[in-house]
């Protein structure tokens, strides 16, 4: 550093606050906060997100002595909020309180109404990408952590099974069949709200 006209690197930072400096997580959570929301927003409800991204500054606070530098800090703390995100589905799914219950008439009738047009000009309309949105959500919603996460990673963010086997902790193997055993289960309950 010279003479305090450049900010300090991640890796000086997490130094200082191991040695003791703990006040100086501050400017990490300063620097990587609106990334952290940015990945947790795409991952759990609205309503949750703050609470979530909180949780993630504290896992990655109670875990700095594991940060080796091997990738960057950004990254690390992506893998960290991601995790977060799927444990915060592990326990909304443990504890889920209602059962399983079938489209709204009005979803239903959508779907139907997709489904028979394949000129996807039902799409174009913002009502009906609301429509599209809320019915995914609540498939989503009826999948497992793991198929939910997968699935959003992969498909919905467009990321290579190699960068979705990263931040989950996977093998690129296991994220291979887990996210073609769970676009089968999407689809399967998809056809099946129509079905009812």
């Amino acid at each position: 550093m010279d003479n305090g006209s450049s900010k300090p690197s991640d890796a000086e930072i997490v130094r200082r606050v191991i040695e003791g400096e703990i006040n100086a997580f501050e400017s990490l959570l300063l620097r990587y906060k609106d990334h952290v929301l940015g990945v947790v927003k795409k991952h759990v409800p609205y309503n949750e997100v703050e609470e979530t991204a909180h949780d993630v500054f504290v896992r990655a606070y109670q875990s700095l002595s594991t940060f080796k530098g091997r990738s960057s800090f950004k990254q690390w703390l992506s893998t960290i909020a991601v995790r977060t995100c799927y444990d915060f589905w592990r326990k909304r799914y443990r504890s889920r309180e209602l059962p399983m219950s079938s489209l709204t008439e009005e979803h239903q009738e959508w779907l139907e109404r997709v489904v028979s047009n394949r000129s996807g000009q039902s799409f174009d309309d913002k009502a009906s990408q609301r429509e599209a949105r809320e019915l995914l959500d609540w498939a989503l919603d009826r999948l497992s952590p793991g198929d939910r996460m997968i699935l959003e990673l992969v498909y919905l963010e467009g990321l290579s099974g190699r960068e979705a086997a990263d931040l989950l902790g996977w093998s690129v193997a296991n994220v291979k069949v887990r996210s073609l055993r769970a676009r089968r289960k999407l689809r399967n309950l998809l056809a099946r709200s129509t079905e009812a």
